[in-house]
């Protein structure tokens, strides 16, 4: 193993937000055992690492190919998020140029009047979502509800659905779908 060992078992053991004392704990090992080999003191052969992987818990592979240095983005500004407006109303995704996402989040803001359009919209997942401000009309099937701040929704995205501010203010919705379709 290579003399980074070490090097990569704090960085790992920091971002999962371990002391050296509860990996240890957890691993079943001396707490000077994770001390010397993330001082580079000694190269654990596999097994003992392994052993001190489980207390994360995190196999050998992914261990030596986590990416520590060109990590994905955790967070986003305001100016980050992707604009996938129609010119109707303000679709910012979340996350866009993450790699395999498994998620889509939106901040969505409907102008009095706006929606998504005449056509029901079906897709394979889930969706749920938060009125952040103003009313939204939410079709869902053949049930109809209009929802104000602090009202949410969840529902199977197969069943034909549609959205429209339904008031005369704007509209602001913060949603969620998987898997994501964009």
């Amino acid at each position: 193993m290579s003399q980074k060992v070490g090097d990569r078992l704090k960085a790992i053991r920091t971002m999962y937000g371990l002391s050296q004392r509860e990996l240890a704990r957890r691993a079943g090992v001396t707490n000077s055992t994770i001390s010397t080999i993330e001082q580079n003191r000694v190269s654990p052969s596999v097994d003992s690492l392994t052993k001190v992987l489980d207390g994360i818990p995190m196999s050998l592979i992914d261990f030596f190919t986590i990416d520590l240095e060109n990590g994905e983005e955790i967070f986003f500004r305001k100016e980050e998020l992707v604009e996938l407006s129609d010119g109707t109303m303000s679709m910012r995704l979340v996350g866009a140029t993450r790699k395999d996402r498994k998620l889509r989040v939106l901040h969505e803001i409907y102008p009095p009047g706006g929606d998504t359009g005449d056509k029901l919209i079906v897709q394979k997942g889930e969706e749920a979502g938060v009125v952040v401000r103003g009313k939204l009309a939410v079709t869902v099937g053949e049930r109809v509800q209009v929802l104000g701040p602090g009202d949410a929704y969840y529902f199977n995205a197969e069943i034909p659905h549609r959205f429209r501010n339904a008031g005369d203010v704007e509209c602001e919705v913060v949603s969620a779908a998987t898997p994501p379709s964009y």
